[in-house]
């Protein structure tokens, strides 16, 4: 049995709205109707637009077959998956041709078997049912909706079937909670927005994957999160206690005696919160004051005298 390809049977593309199907059935069915044309195979023809239309006309027929055929091309030899048309519900009023022999053998063993009855009919058809797909989306968050949790009101865009048969996008609005301690990469679940479902079917979740947004001195690395605190010469060189930031609010930090630019001080525990919360860095850098006037320039000179010092040691130099 070969794969019919009903789009390309009425020559219309598989996003065309349904005033563009019907137009194109109604054009062929002219064509090709055996009073007319009198070509050997224009009854075939005749039959085989017929059919697709049963199934093009109707938006739930033809969002089952547009689901089954995303993986099929015309003419190849086709079998049905066991159980493809599970979870859908046909609320179609019937077969507008009640003749069984005017439809494919293709079009039987998907529509004309199994329980499917032809006659306009809706209770007499079998009901479907299938939960709807998953959906993902990023969202943008800053550090601190991790260090406190928060809720936030977030739009995303999403594509959907309009009432022509074409791709539609629609804005969608949800306030979201943060939970405290989210990390980056991390998804919320959202349960039931993702795609809805197929006749009683649920729908599918919506997985929003977190992205922290950049911040002017923080930045993340797993549930660690890493400063570089500037530091005056004599800071580092004699130690000092300086008040620094952190997204959970300002610390005193002790600054050790001789330390080097780049040097690491860790406080434990004062990055993402979790059940095992990670550690803030703060990598220090050392920040030299300009010499733009006269005292201060007296006082470089002054320390450069005082010193017996070159940085470039190591080099050999």
């Amino acid at each position: 049995m070969k794969f019919t390809d009903y789009y390309q049977v009425l020559g219309v593309n598989r996003d065309a709205p349904q005033d563009e199907i019907k137009r194109a059935y109604r054009k062929l069915a002219l064509k090709y109707h055996p009073d007319r044309n009198k070509a050997t195979d224009a009854e075939e023809r005749f039959k085989e637009v017929g059919e697709a239309y049963e199934v093009l006309k109707d938006p739930e027929k033809r969002a089952a077959y547009d689901q089954l055929g995303n993986n099929w091309k015309a003419g190849q030899d086709f079998r049905p998956p066991p159980d493809w048309d599970e979870g859908f519900e046909f609320h179609g009023g019937g077969f507008t041709d009640t003749r069984a022999e005017h439809f494919s053998e293709f079009f039987e063993s998907l529509f004309g078997r199994g329980g499917f009855t032809r006659g306009g009919n809706r209770s007499a058809y079998r009901e479907f049912h299938t939960r709807g797909e998953d959906a993902h989306a990023k969202i943008v968050i800053d550090i601190d909706d991790a260090y406190q949790g928060t809720t936030r009101t977030i739009t995303l865009k999403q594509s959907v079937i309009g009432k022509e048969g074409r791709p539609e996008l629609k804005e969608k609005t949800l306030n979201v909670r943060i939970p405290k301690g989210i990390s980056q990469g991390q998804y919320i679940r959202l349960e039931k927005q993702g795609s809805g479902g197929v006749g009683n079917g649920e729908a599918g979740d919506l997985y929003l994957q977190a992205e922290f947004r950049p911040h002017s001195f923080y930045r993340v690395e797993g549930k660690d999160v890493y400063l570089t605190l500037p530091v005056a010469p004599w800071e580092a060189i004699l130690g000092a206690n300086v008040k620094i930031p952190t997204p959970s609010g300002r610390v005193e930090l002790k600054i050790p005696a001789n330390s080097k630019g780049g040097s690491k001080l860790r406080l434990k525990g004062r990055g993402i919160p979790a059940n095992t919360p990670g550690d803030l860095y703060v990598v220090l850098e050392i920040a030299l004051p300009k010499a733009e006037d006269e005292a201060t320039r007296k006082a470089y000179e002054a320390f450069a005298g005082a010193l017996n010092f070159n940085p470039r040691e190591n080099l050999g130099v």
